[in-house]
């Protein structure tokens, strides 16, 4: 979005001058801009309010724009407000393509590939755009950047969504705890077949919680730890 007051960091970032003031107040004051993460604004929502019992996205509020992550900042004062779904039904998969261990695996994620995936994107972008419209808000947004007023309807959004979506923050999943054929751990975080290792992070998740997943990490890592003592102390045999 295109802010209609020059308060946002791209301001500063825009000039020499501007550059240096943010270095200078992080240097003597531990303060401003670059003293905090790059998203300073976020919340939990249901998009689809019938459907969803808990928060099925989340947002992201950053003071600056950029047509990419990493990318130049825009020429205007700017924020960007990110949506992500949060537990999505679209699996993909990660493969070996062969015996190198420095080969890249193959990987393919799916996206979008479910209905209550694709409705879950288009009623995320709709719930930006009420929230930036908000008499709230009304005051501070000049103009909608991306997707931009040609994206009018549902497919239209959809499109976008396609085209712009990526991962954000949360990969999980890949070794995920189960009995199914698709299972890699069991209940105890040890790995099928495989005598004396463990998974203990977040690719164990059979699917994502509605939320950060640093706590959750954090409390599986501790419940490891009483597993693994346990175990030391009355040896178990290998997982099937």
């Amino acid at each position: 979005y295109e802010c209609s007051k020059p308060i946002t960091t791209n301001d500063a970032m825009n000039s020499w001058f501007g550059q240096a003031r943010l270095g200078l107040q992080w240097l003597f004051t531990r303060s401003g801009p670059l003293a905090v993460g790059i998203n300073q604004g976020g919340c939990f929502m249901r998009a689809l309010p019938d459907e969803a019992k808990t928060p099925d996205i989340q947002f992201h509020v950053a003071t600056l724009s950029a047509d990419m992550a990493g990318g130049k900042v825009h020429p205007f004062s700017g924020f960007t407000m990110s949506v992500c779904q949060l537990r999505p039904e679209s699996r993909g998969h990660i493969r070996i393509r062969s015996t190198d261990p420095f080969e890249p695996p193959e990987m393919q994620p799916n996206y979008l590939s479910t209905e209550l995936d694709r409705r879950t994107a288009v009623a995320a972008v709709k719930a930006a755009r009420a929230i930036t419209s908000s008499p709230a808000m009304r005051g501070l947004v000049k103009r909608e950047v991306k997707p931009g007023p040609d994206s009018a309807d549902d497919a239209a959004l959809l499109e976008f969504c396609r085209n712009h979506g990526a991962t954000i923050f949360h990969p999980s999943g890949t070794c995920k705890m189960g009995h199914d054929a698709m299972a890699v751990v069991d209940a105890r975080l040890r790995v099928h077949g495989v005598a004396a290792l463990r998974v203990v992070d977040c690719s164990v998740m059979p699917t994502l919680v509605s939320g950060n997943t640093n706590a959750p990490a954090v409390m599986m890592a501790e419940k490891a730890v009483d597993m693994i003592r346990e175990d030391a102390r009355r040896p178990l045999p290998v997982s099937p």
